[in-house]
């Protein structure tokens, strides 16, 4: 690892609860904590990052966090409204769905749309296939709503050799999913390692958290995989452009209508709602993208307005100390 000031770069492979490990020189993992400046700064680092760290015994420092090349980032739960990192600097995202009780197209489109927000290669990772009695049309269906997106079914309790062409020397995969769609199952037979897993609820076909943290495993050939826990809530944190490379078609459509600025609604002469009228564009699949624009749109405001408080606040704060300054010379 490179080294520079009494730092070494290091990688951040666990992250729960406010522990970490990072990987150093060799593939030596060890524990290590954010300085103080981090949490100030709400720069936290999540599995994946480059990092670096100030060697200690015991409990390594980490000082700084590389700028990432990718981020796979959601809203977080719960009432705070704020984006949360899962997984960075990751090149392929495989979106594992089960193809169970749990099936559900609309949830796959949402994880697409976050997936080519991240800037990773999204790749729909339909698992559980011996369960699924009409696996040919639910995958053509799938393949469908995946725009340029590569969708593979298979059963990881019996093989996962159709994902590894995607897992070349040096090359960072994550696994992201709900929870019981298979990701530890996965996780377990390319890594040859032994992360528990758990049964769904037969009942539902819901599964239960599994892995509670965030895990960069080393892969036999070279490559690494991040394993993520199931996420229930989904919020949408993510761009107009990545809502249109999953929904290309709909998205060509738009150039065609009247408008530039049209939203789909009551403009004459749009595309889009004639294309949904006329059947050759399911209802479905455009109330998913209505859904989905609209919190697009509202992260979109949201943000801009989070970034003008933020920019109040920093000059409201250089004013302040340039008074002090000022008084203290004694003007």
């Amino acid at each position: 690892m490179t080294q520079k000031q009494g730092l070494i770069k290091a990688r951040v492979s666990f992250s729960a609860h406010e522990e970490y490990r990072v990987l150093l020189d060799g593939g030596l993992e060890s524990a290590a904590e954010p300085a103080g400046s981090l949490r100030t700064y709400c720069e936290l680092p999540v599995v994946g990052d480059w990092v670096w760290v100030r060697p200690a015994a015991g409990l390594n420092l980490i000082e700084a966090v590389e700028p990432r090349q990718t981020a796979f980032i959601r809203r977080a739960a719960g009432r705070a409204h704020v984006p949360q990192c899962v997984a960075a600097n990751i090149d392929v995202c495989f979106v594992v769905c089960g193809l169970d009780g749990d099936f559900n197209p609309r949830r796959i489109e949402r994880y697409l749309v976050l997936a080519w927000e991240s800037g990773a290669r999204p790749v729909v990772v339909l698992n559980k296939a011996d369960l699924c009695p009409e696996l040919e049309s639910t995958v053509d269906a799938v393949r469908s709503i995946a725009s340029r997106a590569d969708v593979v079914a298979m059963s990881a309790s019996c093989s996962v050799e159709p994902l590894r062409s995607w897992l070349q020397p040096g090359v960072t995969a994550a696994l992201i999913g709900s929870s019981g769609a298979g990701k530890s199952t996965i996780a377990n037979a390319l890594s040859e390692s032994a992360l528990a897993t758990r049964e769904v609820r037969q009942h539902d076909s819901r599964g239960r958290h599994t892995t509670t943290a965030r895990m960069l495993l080393a892969l036999p050939g070279g490559a690494w995989l991040i394993d993520t826990p199931g996420m229930r809530e989904l919020g949408l944190v993510a761009s107009e452009a990545s809502l249109d490379s999953e929904f290309s078609e709909i998205a060509a459509l738009a150039r065609q209508c009247r408008f530039g600025d049209c939203r789909h609604e009551r403009e004459p002469e749009c595309a889009v709602r004639q294309a949904v009228e006329e059947g050759r564009i399911p209802a479905d699949r455009w109330l998913s993208y209505a859904k989905l624009r609209r919190e697009a749109r509202h992260h979109e405001l949201e943000t801009d307005a989070r970034a003008r408080r933020a920019e109040k606040q920093k000059w409201k704060a250089i004013h302040k100390a340039n008074r002090r300054l000022y008084r203290e010379r004694g003007h």
